[in-house]
């Protein structure tokens, strides 16, 4: 149970968060002075602080401070009244996790603890590499054995310790983000916080002022200054998830920050310098969008000074077993159930599904097992339809050959006609076929096919734009290329 520490001198600000968090969910703990606060920072080390600014006797960016001396990984949340706003922004530059204003807002508030928790759990507790038969309910743990997965964990020793930025490639549900952790807890800034953000779930439009701060008055709707994550993250490492996804314009911002350590607010011309190292990863493949022109080639250098590679898991071989005992032992504990082994037919068709989610979809899949199984034993009946229905190799043998004849037969055609473009040709009719078939799959909702397909909404709408399909097109069946 995560513990929650909130200082503030008004007994009903204590009261509203007695209310907020409930006792059964969150250890919460209660300071009303500065001196108070400090105590129990040094008995109960929590994972998350809320400081009130306006201490009496003291300040709280004074008290601020002194926890940072203990420990700059406690993710702190500064509270504030009116007048006192410039107090709260000096404190994030020196590193607090966010302000609120008072009156709280209870979501805004719940939403912004559950993250700081989050943050708070990144930062503490390392990720347990698991190469052999030894069972851990680690719910961090870099999973598998196998050359490739040797391959990575030689990689982090290498280079967790040495200041560079590093690249981490791989499909989704690999656990880009866990090795992105490990390097960050076998550094030297492993004392300094650790921030993750994800540049495919943001808006462009929001994703630069959350990367790099804002001026009060930058755009519609920032009635205040705001401290961005390379300010925030001075002294530690910065995570950039899905950073192929990133528009030319934080592209031409974020290459800037590397090469010089240094940047702007939105709306701001004060050049302001951060030490922050870069881990940044992908599920694209960055070498051909700088050959499209759509990613930076300048930036994907800066990045690409260590790259690491993890394997998608039907590259991973006898992995697969290790991974099912690791999830079931793990799962079983947490839902009390008493799956003790997997029986042989069930380990089949484990290993024998292509698993185009990877180790992501493999934890959803033995969670799903364990909370469908009555017994001691994992049964094939237990597995998701998806994954004990799959087509016999001969079925997918088939279909394979009649779609390479379908194929074959447009690219004959096309080379008849002495076609000047035949790869642009090539790919639109199979973008087409994709695109129909996963947004069907989708029922038409965009937001889920980009999701499936790994790439971002509005880069699912452009294609569509440029391939000339509507809505409407999209939900038809497909038949045929």
């Amino acid at each position: 149970m995560p513990t929650l520490l909130v200082v503030d001198d008004e007994p009903s600000i204590l009261h509203f968060f007695r209310r907020a968090f409930p006792a059964d969910e969150v250890n919460l703990i209660t300071a009303s002075s500065a001196a108070e606060g400090l105590a129990q920072v040094q008995a109960a080390n929590p994972d998350v602080t809320i400081l009130d600014v306006d201490l009496a006797g003291q300040s709280g960016l004074e008290l601020f401070r002194q926890i940072k001396e203990l420990d700059s990984r406690v993710p702190v949340i500064f509270i504030t009244g009116h007048g006192t706003t410039a107090t709260a922004i000096e404190a994030m530059q020196l590193g607090a996790y966010e302000y609120l204003l008072k009156p709280l807002e209870l979501d805004q508030l719940l939403d912004l603890v559950d993250r700081a928790f989050e943050i708070s759990r990144l930062m503490k507790i390392p990720p347990v590499i698991a190469e052999g038969p030894e069972h851990t309910d680690a719910p961090d743990a870099l999973v598998g054995r196998c050359p490739a997965m040797q391959t990575v964990y030689k990689a982090i020793g290498r280079v967790a310790s040495q200041d560079v930025t590093v690249l981490i490639l791989g499909e989704s549900g690999t656990g880009k983000e866990l090795v992105a952790r490990a390097i960050y807890h076998y550094s030297r800034r492993a004392k300094g916080p650790f921030l993750a953000i994800n540049c495919a779930a943001i808006p462009d439009a929001l994703l630069e002022s959350e990367l790099f701060g804002h001026e009060k008055g930058a755009f519609t709707g920032a009635d205040r200054r705001r401290i961005g994550k390379f300010e925030q993250c001075n002294g530690g490492t910065l995570f950039l998830d899905e950073i192929g996804d990133m528009s030319p314009l934080t592209q031409t911002k974020i290459l800037r920050v590397l090469q010089g350590q240094e940047f702007e607010r939105v709306g701001g011309n004060e050049v302001i310098r951060s030490n922050v190292r870069v881990v940044a990863a992908t599920n694209r493949d960055l070498e051909k969008m700088v050959a499209e022109g759509t990613f930076r080639g300048d930036l994907f250098y800066r990045l690409n000074v260590f790259t690491i590679r993890l394997p998608a898991l039907r590259e991973r071989g006898d992995d697969v077993p290790l991974l099912a005992q690791h999830f079931m032992y793990r799962f079983a504990k947490e839902l009390n159930t008493n799956v003790q082994s997997v029986a042989e037919e069930t380990m089949k068709l484990l290993t024998q599904y292509p698993w185009p989610g990877n180790v992501r979809e493999f934890q959803s899949v033995i969670k799903q097992a364990l909370l469908q199984a009555t017994g001691p034993v994992l049964l094939p009946e237990f597995l998701p339809s998806a994954v004990r229905n799959r087509p016999d190799a001969s079925d997918q043998s088939a279909s394979s050959k009649m779609d390479l004849t379908a194929l074959s037969t447009f690219i004959q055609q096309r080379l008849s006609a002495e076609s000047t473009s035949l790869y642009a040709e090539f790919q639109a009719i199979t973008d087409c076929h994709l695109l129909k078939l996963v947004l069907e799959h989708a029922g038409g909702n965009l937001s889920k096919a980009a999701r499936i397909l790994g790439i971002t909404r509005a880069t699912l709408r452009s294609k569509l734009q440029s391939l000339g399909l509507s809505g409407d097109q999209t939900r038809a069946s497909t038949e045929g290329l």
